[in-house]
Parts: structure tokens; sequence; C-alpha cells
């Protein structure tokens, strides 16, 4: 089982040279680049979040080994669905499952379950492998889709992802999926976003979690982010830094109603 391109077309360009022109206006190769445990990055249509995920993407080194948390938009799967099949395809071309990251997450938390369903419409984890492709060619990634917003769930998960890296010898990047505030003002976004931005600098996953939820902020991969930052935690991890923040009036000039992106390395 091979998961096609679903998004490409839509969420960024459908063919290999479209989508390389874009990456290439969004990342800078020039950047001096830092070791970092994991990163937090937009998950929108690249119009609209590319210039935050290619700045951010663009200061860090990437391995060949990837672990991507991503929220679950289309409420199918497993509450935590872990992609099980042998590839994952784009229009830059085929990137492998890492299965030994795979077989370390199933054995290092009891509901981690190997589950296509949440994966097959998600968009969340796509939009990330496109630009980890065109920075590291040779990526392999394990995959999972989040539906739980549980703080014990998320730690637990977090201390198997720690594990998971830990374990498997070499270099691992986290990568956490998240857009911000969804459809409010720009003022309002903005406001909503530095409190949950705050929370994350601070290394505080339980804070992070409590302040969305009792703020009503729609940070939609609040769960990913959390369990990364458990995650780091555990790895080690010292700070997090605000790489970039954007909205989407930022492109559009419509500050009406605005989603917000943070690009956030946290090492």
């Amino acid at each position: 089982m091979e998961r096609p391109a679903v998004v490409a077309g839509t969420f960024y360009p459908g063919s290999a040279q479209a989508l390389t022109g874009m990456l290439e206006e969004f990342v800078n190769p020039g950047e001096l680049k830092k070791d970092c445990v994991a990163v937090v990055s937009p998950h929108a249509g690249y119009v609209f979040s590319g210039r935050v995920a290619g700045a951010t993407y663009s200061k860090i080194n990437i391995p060949s080994r990837i672990i991507i948390l991503a929220p679950n938009h289309t409420r199918e799967g497993r509450v935590v669905s872990l992609y099980p099949g042998e590839a994952w395809h784009t229009p830059l071309g085929r990137v492998p499952i890492d299965t030994g990251l795979n077989t370390l997450l199933l054995q290092g938390c009891d509901f981690v379950e190997e589950d296509d369903r949440a994966h097959m419409r998600e968009h969340s984890a796509e939009v990330q492998v496109p630009f980890l492709q065109h920075l590291r060619p040779d990526i392999k990634i394990s995959v999972l889709v989040i539906a739980t917003q549980d703080f014990e769930m998320l730690s637990a998960l977090g201390s198997a992802v720690a594990g998971a890296v830990k374990s498997a010898g070499e270099k691992v990047l986290i990568v956490a999926s998240s857009d911000m505030t969804h459809f409010e003002s720009q003022e309002v976004a903005g406001e909503q976003d530095k409190l949950a931005i705050s929370r994350i600098e601070a290394m505080d996953p339980q804070g992070l979690l409590e302040t969305v939820i009792s703020r009503g902020i729609s940070m939609c991969g609040v769960a990913p982010v959390t369990a990364a930052l458990a995650a780091a935690l555990e790895l080690g991890a010292k700070s997090a830094k605000l790489v970039m923040y954007e909205t989407s009036g930022d492109v559009t000039g419509d500050m009406s109603s605005v989603v917000g992106y943070a690009g956030i390395i946290i090492e």
C-alpha cells in the first residue's frame, strides 16, 4: 500500500517543475542551519503558509529520518493512527515509510495503532513532505495522525516518540503540523496566537493545551504540538524559538477573517 499525493494540485502545485519552483521561492539554501529536536510548521495551502514553512525549514539541518505528528481533520481512523503502508508519493517522488520507527512507536505506546483511514484524505501531514523532500531528498517518514486532546495520552505519546528517537540510533526530526487561530480578525488572531506561542516558547506542553482549550483558541494542531513538546523535553530540549508568524491576511490583504501560521524551532 502506497499513499498517493492527495492534495497535490490544490494545496500545492501538482507538477514537479511547478512545485520545485514554488519551494525555491520559499526556502533559503544559504541560511545558517542548526540541529534541532523538533519544529512546528503550518499546513495550509502554500500560497498562504509557504513563506512561514519555508523560513522554518531553511534554518534547520534535516536528517534523513522524520516523525510527522499531524492533527485529524477528517475524524476518521483511530485515536492515534500510524500510517502502515510502504511509501507516500508527492510530485517530487516516492518517500519510503520508516518501518523501523513505526515498529518502535507501536511498541512504545499501546494506543498507537496502524490505520490508513485517518491518512487517506488528511492534508496536514502531506503538505510537510515536499518541503522535507526538497531540502533532503533521501528522507524516510513515520506519520502519526492524532485525534485526542487528552493531556495524559498526549504526554504518553510524546514519551513514546522520544523513546523511538532514542532507540533509532541516529538523528530523527520531529515535525508537529499545526495552523494557529482560524477565521478571526487579524487583531484577535494575533492576540490569541501570542498566548499559545508563549506557552510553546516556555516549553510548557500542559500549559499550551490548557491555554488553547480555556481561551477557545482554534489552533487545529495543538495535540501534535503538545506531544512534540513532551517528546522534546524528554529528549533534552531546552528552548523553543519563533522563526516567523504570519496570517492569511498578510497574503490576501483581507484582515477581517484570517488564519494564523507559526514556524517554531525546538532545540
